[in-house]
């Protein structure tokens, strides 16, 4: 084991200033990200460390049967399975996991690992490295994964003890399923169902008493694929033992669901891990939960030196990925427009492994049935294993993948009914004190306005004329149930300190936690300092996910001041959230505090490319009360941006397992040349609680483009919308995925 090094790292010694305007600054009032002030994940480093590389499976599915390594250098330190016979599987909601593993799930899986005494030295050794495999077969789409006899990734499904598995699983044992979320509103309670996985074209009988009662049905299926979180800052980790104990400085949303499951992992307590997080450039979900952590402290132990981790860019990409899907969704309607009921499946290829996969079914579940009133819902989601990447937290959440459906099939209804696309929508709208699926009363419902706003900024109502445009309202819950604390110090030179486990992936969380507090505090902004992330200092928050920061900090750190009169040096705050949903019925409480947006596009198609051209993408979201103004905007611009990516061009591509497009030459991302028609509003009221917007703008962008595209008549039910499947569309082709498989 090694002694502390001598070291500068947040939190550590008199560098306690995090971000925003308390932060140590040479001149006040400029961004430190444009001096070049901030030190990110990627520039921690730590004196004597070696450097990791990992070595990973050339093959989707077999196993490990030997490795090559005679032209390792003798001080090259080589590690693999066998190092990791005394740790415990882990998994953020199923326990699936291994930090290195004999049996390879997907291309890229973590297999060996090599630590040099410096990073070409690493990388020269990991490609000495040969490796002998025993390949068995592989199931890639998720439909495939469901079919009869399709081979199982996993023989089993373990829950998670982790802090993330805060709802309860339905693991679908003998099946690729690893969990099964529904909806069942209440007529449709109690019945006894049997634990079957349907297949897109199976009979369904759960509401066909309801579908009777319908005038006009649409029932359609639709597609969205693989794509690639891509922050500008890769995956960065530092690992060193300090007399038995283990600290880690990482770019992570989630410090103290880190310290947990890397206690696990080690079999430590959990004050026996200490997590560091520095600023990072970019996350959108990829930097969520155990990715490069326990790898590198594995090698750190086995090395008894600190060790470092930084992935390339294709790692990264292999890493985590947005969750492919496929969704069939059943509206029914009376001929006046009255919704009568619902009907959703959702298909959820998690990958290998399930990360946080049975969360982004659960909330795909429910996000798809939309802002609307229905006496009738069943929803059924299926969180599916594949060879595939590891599907994670991506922003929006598995929101954006059911309202792409979902608000494609309201047009698509429209159109049948002969109805106002608009006006359809706002009949059906919930109100103040409607009961959504969930069984929860809505408050402080926007959607009315959100869905006017929307319809004004392409000019829906000036002339009539609906060819080209597009209009979509959402509903995003927020993780619920939820925690939040926060501390406040007053510091020896007068100023004040917060003391928060809100993690900074480029949203300014120190400036918001530096506003706030000083709000509350009634002082300058400058007698506030905001110290990083570190799990030795500051306080249990459940993570920096979910756009929920803002909302719940806002209200520990108002309880933090007024605990802080009472008490004088140091006031804490501790605000929680309860509620959660029923897995077999979906009654409860989804979300305690409800995102609330709207989106709207004005466009044209050549016809003979295909090509969509904007000339207007507009975005609304409700944010309640304004923390940081320009923070707020820029949030909504970044969602609208990956939104308008996510329409147009965003699609991770494989070919048997193995991803072609791993790069930022292959895979196409939106640039200031595509933004150029973006505009948007964040939508306050006077007296308003704080709202999360980090999200909200991207799922209803997609489906506002799609919405006017198909005023054209191209029907696209797959994303992205690319030229070839625009016309594809026009024609009546039958898309392909990329993993090989035909979802319809």
């Amino acid at each position: 084991m090694t002694q502390r090094a001598d070291q500068t790292r947040p939190g550590d010694g008199p560098a306690r200033a995090y971000d925003g305007p308390g932060a140590s600054s040479a001149v006040r009032g400029i961004n430190p990200r444009i001096t070049a002030q901030i030190s990110y994940s990627i520039d921690s480093t730590i004196p004597g460390e070696w450097h990791l590389r990992i070595i990973r499976s050339a093959i989707p599915a077999g196993r490990v049967t030997g490795f090559q390594t005679a032209l390792l250098d003798d001080d090259v330190i080589f590690l693999t399975a066998d190092d990791v016979s005394d740790l415990n599987t882990f998994g953020c909601q199923i326990a699936d996991q291994v930090v290195l593993t004999r049996e390879p799930k997907f291309v890229g899986d973590a297999i060996a690992a090599v630590v040099a005494p410096t990073a070409r030295d690493a990388r020269v050794a990991a490609s000495l490295v040969e490796v002998d495999y025993e390949a068995v077969p592989s199931v890639f789409g998720e439909m495939d994964a469901i079919a009869p006899g399709a081979q199982l990734v996993h023989a089993k499904h373990y829950t998670s003890e982790s802090d993330s598995a805060y709802f309860d699983m339905r693991p679908q044992d003998g099946t690729n399923v690893c969990h099964r979320f529904r909806i069942r509103t209440p007529a449709l309670q109690g019945r006894d169902e049997p634990e079957v996985v349907p297949h897109l074209d199976d009979p369904d009988d759960a509401l066909a008493d309801a579908f009777a009662d319908a005038d006009v049905i649409v029932d359609e299926v639709f597609h969205t694929p693989a794509a690639a979180h891509v922050p500008m800052e890769p995956h960065a980790t530092n690992a060193q033992w300090v007399d038995g104990r283990l600290e880690v400085t990482t770019g992570t949303q989630t410090p103290f669901n880190m310290r947990q499951d890397l206690a696990h992992i080690f079999g430590l307590a959990a004050e026996d891990v200490r997590v560091v997080v520095p600023f990072m450039g970019g996350a959108f979900g990829a930097k969520t939960f155990i990715r490069t952590e326990a790898i590198t402290a594995l090698a750190a132990r086995k090395a008894g030196r600190p060790v470092r981790c930084v992935l390339d860019r294709d790692e990264v990409f292999n890493e985590v990925t947005r969750h492919p899907s496929t969704v069939r969704i059943k509206l029914g309607a009376k001929r006046d427009g009255t919704f009568v009921a619902k009907r959703i499946w959702a298909y959820v290829n998690t990958g290998a492994y399930a990360d946080c996969g049975p969360g982004v079914a659960q909330k795909m579940g429910y996000a798809g049935v939309g802002p609307y009133r229905f006496d009738h819902v069943a929803v059924d989601s299926y969180c599916i294993y594949t060879n595939l990447p590891p599907g994670g937290a991506f922003r929006g959440y598995g929101a954006m993948q059911s309202i792409w459906a979902a608000e494609r099939v309201v047009d698509m209804m429209a159109d049948k009914l002969g109805i106002d696309a608009v006006e359809l929508r706002r009949q059906n709208l919930l109100h103040e004190g409607d009961t959504f699926c969930t069984g929860e009363v809505m408050h402080d419902a926007r959607f009315e306005e959100l869905l006017d706003d929307a319809a004004a900024a392409v000019g829906w109502e000036k002339d009539g004329d609906r060819r080209g445009k597009g209009v979509v309202v959402i509903l995003k819950g927020m993780q619920t149930p939820s925690k939040a604390e926060a501390r406040i110090e007053l510091l020896p030179d007068g100023r004040y300190e917060v003391q928060a486990a809100t993690a900074d992936i480029g949203q300014g969380a120190g400036e918001m936690l530096t506003r706030l507090a000083a709000e509350y505090l009634k002082v300058e902004v400058d007698q506030v300092v905001v110290c990083a992330p570190d799990t030795d200092r500051v306080p249990y928050d459940t993570r920096t996910t979910s756009s929920r920061s803002t909302h719940m900090m806002s209200r520990a750190l108002a309880d933090a001041a007024r605990d802080l009169q009472v008490h004088g040096t140091i006031g804490h705050g501790y605000v929680s959230n309860d509620g959660g949903l029923d897995p077999d019925t979906g009654q409860g409480i989804a979300s305690s505090h409800w995102h609330q947006g709207s989106a709207s596009a004005e466009l044209e198609v050549d016809d003979e490319t295909g090509i969509i051209s904007l000339s207007t993408l507009y975005a609304c979201s409700y944010a309640g009360k304004v923390i940081n103004k320009h923070g707020a905007e820029l949030q909504n611009e970044g969602s609208m941006i990956l939104g308008l990516g996510t329409a147009l061009f965003e699609e991770l591509q494989y070919t048997e397992g193995q991803m072609t497009n791993p790069n930022l030459s292959d895979y196409n991302i939106a640039s200031a040349l595509d933004v150029a028609s973006i505009r948007h509003r964040v939508m306050e009221v006077p007296g308003g609680e704080v709202h999360g917007l980090g999200e909200t703008a991207v799922p209803p962008v997609p489906p506002a483009i799609g919405n006017a595209v198909a005023t054209f008549g191209y029907d696209v039910r797959d994303l992205p919308m690319t030229p070839e499947r625009v016309l594809a569309a026009r024609l009546g082709d039958t898309f392909q995925s990329p993993t090989g498989e035909d979802p319809q």
